[in-house]
């Protein structure tokens, strides 16, 4: 997709975007919505264009200690909303600077903390925790487009897990909460 349709596509976003940040109020932007649905695409899109920092819930996957069966079966409970909401969410509350560690995968690990300084708009990527934010976006794919999209850039393996755990996981997320409704915006992605 070329950088006018992604444009076109978020316009709605955008507006609201700069209608707020003309104010003097920081911005803390939610970046909801399935699997495959442009929310990393997005946080680009929003750093190149409003230079603003962008947190990744892939950061906060579960600890092993934290991967048990409760807690995956409670709605959002494959991130580490716990970690996510001391590092980031209460600093940039208070207006500090954010010391948060990334979870490496590869490791199963917490890096070394990253300190980011506030800037006027942050944005989570896959946000989690939504009275935290002062906007938010549901990005709304069709299961058809998810599952072309996860295919095409997963080994079937990889792709098979996501269909069987972590998709079901994201809707339970989503219906208990009723995210797709709360959000302030909801955009198809064609």
């Amino acid at each position: 997709m070329n950088e006018t349709n992604q444009t076109d596509r978020f316009a709605p976003l955008f507006a609201e975007l700069d209608r707020r940040l003309a104010g003097e109020v920081p911005v803390r932007l939610a970046i909801e919505g399935g699997s495959a649905s442009g929310k990393t695409t997005l946080g680009k899109i929003l750093a190149e264009r409003y230079d603003c920092t962008v947190f990744h819930m892939d950061d906060f996957f579960l600890r092993a200690e934290q991967r048990t069966a409760a807690r995956f079966a409670e709605p959002g409970g494959n991130v580490d909303r716990e970690r996510f909401l001391a590092e980031v969410l209460l600093p940039l509350r208070r207006g500090e600077k954010v010391f948060y560690r990334r979870f490496d995968c590869a490791s199963m690990q917490l890096q070394n903390a990253v300190e980011t300084a506030p800037k006027k708009l942050v944005a989570a990527e896959g946000a989690y925790l939504a009275p935290y934010y002062d906007l938010s976006v549901f990005l709304d794919i069709s299961p058809e487009l998810q599952r072309e999209r996860i295919s095409r850039r997963n080994t079937p393996e990889k792709a098979k897990r996501f269909f069987a755990e972590w998709i079901p996981m994201e809707q339970a997320y989503f219906a208990a909460f009723d995210i797709p409704a709360k959000c302030t915006l909801r955009l198809p992605i064609p």
